[in-house]
């Protein structure tokens, strides 16, 4: 690979790609930000703000946008996935053509595609399987991350330590560090199941069931995290890393979690489709959930947390008889 690492390619230029952009060219790195809607590229390159995700913030002035692959693509050393996880299939497809050779497709979505069932490396694997892949995920807010407040994230990847590393070091910032991992697999699936759990706690709040019932949501939660990922080949320290614990104790514990803030409107007595139809941002949660409970289904993996939030989103079930069902549940060991 003869491209050079600090030349960084960002596909998506929503609050999470945009905050990456941000953190790297805060760290010296040349970022380009593939934007889908030219507009919004040219207002970033003029007046280096993101006035559709990130309103609020001005962005360094080497990040330079872009809406044409061809040109995102050109001399990236490392490209980073920022796009909606039901999204990432088209989108590789579209950017097959130009993804230089040998570089690392680094996935920072959280998400399992609904019409299959995959993870997002499946998702990588079907449609590039020559890109050398990791992920970077763990407990990090957008609006913060780009602020440049003190951040952890888990970094994982099938490749070797030298390459780990290199990579890693290349996508450090300031107050942005990263610590490796060799589970990919692992980090993912509790990525993607966090944000379904987050909606339940979301909606334990928002109808007003107790910290005792929140407590419980989280860790049986956690219950479910692991049984999926133990099944996929995860390791079991991977849940109690950055990327799961970490992630999970953010995401079902504030109103800034896009998940956490839809399951509370839901608690309060809102539709679904109401609260999507007011936002411009995208809680994987919501699609994630149909996805897991299909595909846990299939592999005979009990998620009764996961179920109960697909049965609410999905099959107009009312919250007050799902959560009577969840509680009378059979008897069950813990560890198991």
């Amino acid at each position: 690979m003869s491209q050079n690492l600090n030349n960084i390619a960002i596909i998506g230029a929503g609050a999470w790609g945009t905050a990456l952009a941000q953190v790297l060219a805060e760290a010296g790195r040349v970022v380009v930000l593939y934007v889908h809607e030219p507009e919004l590229a040219d207002s970033i390159n003029k007046n280096h703000q993101n006035n559709l995700y990130l309103p609020d913030v001005s962005l360094n002035k080497n990040i330079r946008a872009t809406s044409v692959p061809a040109e995102a693509m050109q001399d990236a050393g490392i490209i980073l996935l920022a796009t909606p996880t039901q999204f990432v299939r088209d989108v590789l497809t579209k950017f097959k053509p130009y993804l230089p050779k040998g570089v690392p497709l680094v996935n920072c979505a959280k998400g399992i595609e609904m019409s299959t069932g995959k993870l997002l490396s499946e998702v990588v694997a079907d449609v590039v399987p020559e890109s050398p892949y990791a992920v970077l995920s763990g407990p990090t807010f957008a609006e913060e991350v780009v602020r440049g407040l003190p951040t952890a994230v888990t970094f994982a990847t099938d490749a070797s330590e030298f390459e780990a590393k290199l990579w890693a070091q290349t996508l450090s910032g300031k107050a942005f560090r990263l610590y490796l991992s060799c589970d990919p697999v692992g980090v993912e699936i509790s990525g993607a199941v966090k944000n379904v759990i987050a909606i339940a706690c979301g909606i334990v709040d928002g109808r007003r069931l107790g910290q005792n019932a929140k407590a419980s949501v989280m860790t049986r939660g956690m219950a479910e995290i692991r049984r999926l990922g133990l099944e996929k080949g995860a390791k079991v320290d991977t849940f109690l890393g950055l990327s799961g614990l970490g992630d999970l104790t953010l995401t079902c514990n504030s109103m800034t979690s896009r998940n956490y803030s839809l399951g509370f409107d839901l608690g309060r007595g809102r539709k679904l489709a109401d609260i999507l139809a007011e936002r411009n941002t995208v809680a994987e949660g919501v699609t994630t959930a149909r996805a897991i409970d299909a595909h846990a289904n299939e592999l005979g993996v009990e998620m009764p947390i996961s179920d109960a939030v697909d049965k609410i989103l999905y099959q107009d079930a009312g919250i007050d008889a799902v959560i009577l069902s969840l509680l009378s549940r059979d008897m069950k060991q813990e560890s198991r």
